[in-house]
């Protein structure tokens, strides 16, 4: 049996990045840690860390000490809260991925300049949660193409003439070209649009190598967090082309799934430490 495991599978920079920088922070071991929501979307991760001394919590609220740190978490937050923490003189760690930052930066740019913004992907997601503080009042989040045009109704009734199309950085890219499309076809001349593919690279490449694994494997599996929106479309492109599976770590695999199976791709999400990928390509090596 050849197992061949995706040469982008794994921690992305913005992931790796908040990872190290909260541990270097822990280890100071001079106030209290709070993460607020997930730092990322990875349970054993999550598990390191609240055994390393982080206390994960849902609100600000939460933290009742006078003085501790507080870490924003790779997806970013609303920028409120940031406010907030700083009014409370918490010592404020931002390990908001600097893609993502980018994005916030360009949603506060284009609100300036009047512009409609309309944000692609998942509107309960933490960073889609984030991005929405930063567009003032004049947007619209689309996760299918089916809402297009209820968007594009808010954009008409809302009088402004020029319109921002941006997206989640983990969003598939099929999705984001198709409804870019949708939404060009829908539009006369006279509209101002500006579209900016603000998918990450790492996304892009992880995606476009994951089509090409599932193209020449008989078995996909991906491995990350269950509640990851990269892992979750890795795993919906997988499937598309061959039989997958989505497990969080080699614990939750039956690696008699695959005692007749000839070629193995595995792949991984942007918050799976190397380590679980290896323990997922040894137990499928013991078949062997």
């Amino acid at each position: 049996m050849e197992v061949l495991v995706g040469k982008k599978a794994g921690f992305c920079f913005g992931v790796n990045r908040a990872v190290e920088i909260c541990l270097n922070e822990i280890n100071k071991n001079d106030k209290t840690t709070y993460c607020l929501g997930e730092l990322v979307h990875n349970k054993d991760v999550i598990n390191n860390l609240k055994e390393k001394g982080v206390i994960f919590i849902s609100n600000i609220d939460e933290i009742k000490e006078e003085s501790a740190r507080l870490v924003i978490r790779a997806h970013g937050v609303d920028k409120e809260i940031i406010n907030q923490a700083k009014e409370r003189d918490l010592d404020v760690i931002d390990l908001t991925c600097p893609l993502v930052k980018k994005i916030h930066d360009i949603a506060e740019e284009y609100c300036k300049k009047d512009f409609f913004i309309i944000l692609i992907g998942n509107n309960e997601h933490p960073e889609i949660v984030g991005t929405k503080s930063h567009c003032g009042k004049n947007y619209f989040v689309i996760e299918d193409e089916d809402k297009v045009l209820e968007a594009l109704y808010y954009f008409q009734t809302s009088g402004i003439k020029n319109l921002l199309v941006i997206s989640q950085t983990t969003f598939s890219l099929n999705k984001f070209d198709k409804i870019v499309k949708d939404i060009e076809e829908e539009l006369d001349s006279s509209i101002n649009i500006i579209v900016k593919n603000t998918i990450c690279n790492a996304t892009e490449e992880r995606q476009k190598e994951t089509e090409e694994l599932a193209r020449q494997v008989d078995y996909m599996i991906i491995v990350g967090g269950k509640n990851s929106s990269n892992t979750k479309k890795l795993f919906e492109i997988s499937e598309a082309y061959t039989n997958a599976i989505l497990v969080e770590n080699s614990k939750e695999l039956d690696s008699n799934l695959f005692i007749n199976t000839e070629k193995i791709g595995i792949m991984a999400g942007a918050s799976t430490p190397f380590e679980i990928i290896e323990e997922v390509r040894k137990k499928i090596s013991e078949k062997e």
